[in-house]
């Protein structure tokens, strides 16, 4: 299931496009990007601050990445054609969004990258909130590594309570990839624990680099 030439193509320039809109409008850098793996399903969870999320850590990826997009997104013709080509999974947040999982394992089992955000909303107030369980059967199924993501300033950048994004400096940080031979030796309570350590770890060194960044 590998992406057509001409939207690889539209999906690097658009990366290459957001890279350079993003470096210059919001400052953002990433470290880590070595711990990115180079080949085999991953499960990228990161925390979750505005929408400008998914842009943010897509653009720095060596390999291109799926993420989920609510349903209603896709019924705007314009939008809906732009987040499908660059590989937006359509979530149905109304009901249980069995064939969203379903369209998410597939790419998965074909070696894709995919971001999810296992907080299950947008941060109220910048922190990291707690994750929901739904992402450790992905985890399991798909036979991935999880990748722990911790974006910081993209929350003063884009808040829940404004319409449209100012500036601000924004800071990415990639931890280290869990194995799945380690997934399969945790239970559920004891992975969610454990990818909440590392995002919290990733989070706080990214809100720091931030902050040493001029905020």
């Amino acid at each position: 299931m590998d992406r057509s030439i001409s939207s690889h193509l539209f999906y690097r320039l658009m990366q290459t496009l957001l890279l350079l809109g993003g470096v210059l409008f919001f400052r953002i850098r990433l470290r880590g990007i070595l711990n990115e793996p180079e080949e085999g399903p991953v499960l990228v969870v990161s925390n979750h601050q505005s929408h400008l999320d998914p842009p943010m850590i897509g653009m720095f990826f060596r390999r291109p990445l799926n993420y989920m997009a609510r349903e209603t997104l896709f019924k705007f013709p314009p939008l809906g054609w732009l987040i499908r080509t660059l590989g937006a999974i359509p979530i149905d947040r109304d009901g249980v969004g069995l064939s969203g999982m379903k369209e998410t394992l597939r790419r998965l089992k074909y070696g894709q990258m995919v971001l999810v955000f296992p907080e299950g909303s947008r941060t109220r107030d910048g922190q990291l909130g707690a994750l929901k369980p739904g992402f450790c059967a992905l985890a399991r199924r798909g036979g991935v590594k999880l990748l722990p993501v911790g974006i910081a300033g993209a929350y003063r950048a884009w808040p829940r309570s404004r319409s449209a994004p100012g500036r601000a400096t924004v800071q990415i940080r990639v931890g280290k990839p869990i194995s799945p031979e380690e997934i399969a030796a945790l239970d559920d309570k004891a992975l969610i624990a454990r990818v909440q350590a590392d995002l919290q770890a990733c989070w706080a060194t990214a809100e720091a680099d931030c902050w040493r960044s001029g905020g």
